[in-house]
């Protein structure tokens, strides 16, 4: 880089530039702030920044090239050159029929990929009909009771021409062996199959608990689906361990970095104490991260946990296989960030957060509508969404070339930073026994609760402005479409419920949920059970009450 004479005279230059000409500056007219932050660190953030700054940093060992070790500047040789990342708008739509039109019309508008959103029972592994279900079927996504719901969703939509994320932990397994199931049907052999499900039940104890079993038998299904997919469904990520949640409950960039990276270490132990050889499942993990407005912030994020994740598959498990050491990660933008005032304000707040998404590598994103803080998306803001996206990937110029900040003497200062806090917090998780121990001690929710409790005192102190919301506010606004879930549509579900319970074969349920039950009761990996009780039409309800009463549920407080 330079030698230590050159940083030297730098260092000089800068001194006599601050003391000659910004020194009068600031005296005569002041600055906007005293001092300046990055958004969720604190770190203060320097006038200018030189190569003195970055003097320690090797391109070899710590920046790389793309598509190697230390995969800083990302994990494809030929970035967005070769192939644009997957554009994937998150999309459920109260009911089956619904969800299916609403995904035929963004791949009628060029979406990439499906991203797949799960009402809330759904979610907790109840029916439509169960009385926990009450108020919210079809609320927040699709309901989902049995194959019959996951075969019209995809109706028409031919499995081998698409890739699917489904956002769904504690019944992952359930509604992964629909989608298996689904293909079966189609005659799409299962090495064609490929998205992602989420299936990350520890950032379920750490910021959203929608759980249902205690940890351990949640692993337990996690490892088996480790395991079965490396030889049945090779190309279908696994798990998609996601720090998205954990930002959006308030945490910093580099807790975020940290706590995911954390979890994705307890999810390799796991398996590799279930006996699974790491560099045959390491290579189906991927991530899943949040995008905010410090674009300068999210991108040195982006790079920094890249970096890490390489090196803590190195030094924690002797990974050969590279495939293994590669953080791949999808985007959404940041849902916590968007206000109800003032909505078209989000569109901007949107498009920056995707350009920081893009700049970072990322390999799929979403971006959220504009009205989210408001209710589920219209049409019409999911199509502003998309494109949004289609804008950065054909007319900015930001995908034509590779890790374009690489060498910003700010943008490798923060990833340095950014990575040199999180390795920080790793430690006190190892001194603490490792995340679950961490999460159990509520250890983790006590770190991201501080931050988010000071960030709201300085916005209501109105030391952080929000646009629209503490400043910049505009006395009436205009009526806004509202996307609303039919309350019809639970008790329709109901009867769609009521009548498969009519029309199955109730033996061959009986028999498919009573093998589940002996195999949970086990060591054998349950995978295959779920495939056949689902084609049986077991419901989702049904399956998830079989592994309850097998596992119990987990109670906040109790111990992990």
């Amino acid at each position: 880089m330079f030698d230590p004479e050159e940083l030297d005279r730098i260092r000089e230059a800068k001194a006599e530039w601050e003391d000659s000409e910004v020194q009068p500056t600031v005296d005569r007219f002041g600055e906007r702030k005293e001092t300046f932050t990055t958004d969720t660190e604190g770190h203060e953030v320097d006038r200018l920044y030189t190569p003195a700054d970055v003097a320690d940093l090797d391109y070899e060992s710590d920046l790389g090239l793309p598509g190697q070790e230390p995969y800083t500047r990302g994990v494809y040789s030929t970035g967005y050159r070769g192939r644009l990342w997957t554009m994937r708008q998150y999309a459920g739509m109260g009911t089956a029929r619904e969800t299916n039109e609403r995904f035929n019309y963004l791949l009628d508008q060029g979406q990439t990929g499906l991203s797949m959103a799960f009402d809330l029972p759904t979610q907790m592994g109840y029916d439509s009909d169960n009385a926990m279900a009450a108020g919210e079927v079809g609320k927040t996504g699709v309901a989902i009771d049995s194959l019959r719901d996951m075969e019209t969703v995809f109706d028409g939509i031919p499995l081998d021409e698409v890739s699917t994320s489904m956002t769904i932990n504690a019944p992952a397994s359930v509604l992964l062996a629909m989608y298996i199931a689904v293909g079966d049907r189609q005659g799409v052999d299962r090495e064609q199959l490929r998205g992602t499900i989420q299936n990350d039940v520890l950032k379920e104890y750490i910021a959203r608990n929608t759980f249902i079993y205690p940890p351990e038998p949640s692993m337990r299904l996690i490892t088996d689906i480790f395991e079965f997919c490396a030889t049945e469904v090779p190309n279908f990520n696994t798990i998609s361990i996601s720090g998205y949640h954990i930002r959006e409950a308030g945490s910093t960039a580099a807790q975020e970095i940290a706590f995911t990276l954390g979890n994705g270490l307890e999810y390799v132990e796991a398996a590799i104490e279930a006996g699974l050889d790491v560099d045959e499942f390491a290579p189906q993990l991927s991530f899943f991260f949040a995008s905010y407005n410090n674009i300068f912030e999210e991108v040195a994020k982006f790079r920094a946990a890249r970096r890490l994740w390489a090196s803590l598959m190195d030094e924690r498990f002797d990974a050969d296989n590279p495939k293994s050491k590669q953080l791949k990660f999808h985007t959404q933008t940041a849902g916590s960030t968007l206000t109800a005032q003032q909505i078209e304000n989000n569109v901007v707040r949107v498009a920056y957060q995707a350009l920081a998404a893009v700049l970072g590598g990322t390999q799929s994103l979403h971006t959220n509508g504009k009205d989210e803080a408001i209710g589920l998306p219209t049409e019409k803001s999911v199509r502003t969404a998309l494109r949004t996206q289609q804008i950065l990937a054909h007319e900015s110029g930001a995908a034509d070339t590779i890790d374009p900040l690489a060498g910003s003497y700010y943008v490798e200062s923060l990833t340095d930073e950014l990575e040199a806090d999180a390795r920080e917090l790793l430690a006190e998780v190892d001194e603490r026994g490792g995340m679950r121990e961490a999460i159990e001690s509520q250890w983790v929710q006590r770190q991201i609760q501080d931050v988010a409790f000071e960030r709201q005192q300085e916005q209501e102190a109105g030391d952080r402005i929000i646009v629209g919301v503490n400043e910049y506010r505009v006395e009436e606004e205009d009526d806004q479409d509202i996307e609303e879930v039919d309350e019809a549509l639970e008790g329709a579900q109901k009867e769609n419920v009521a009548q498969l319970r009519t029309d199955r074969d109730d033996e061959a349920v009986e028999a498919a949920l009573t093998a589940l039950e002996e195999a949970a009761q086990g060591e054998e990996n349950l995978m295959p059970y779920l495939v056949d009780a689902v084609k049986a039409y077991a419901t989702t309800g049904e399956v998830c009450d079989v592994l309850r009463d097998v596992f119990g549920e987990y109670q906040p407080g109790s111990s992990m």
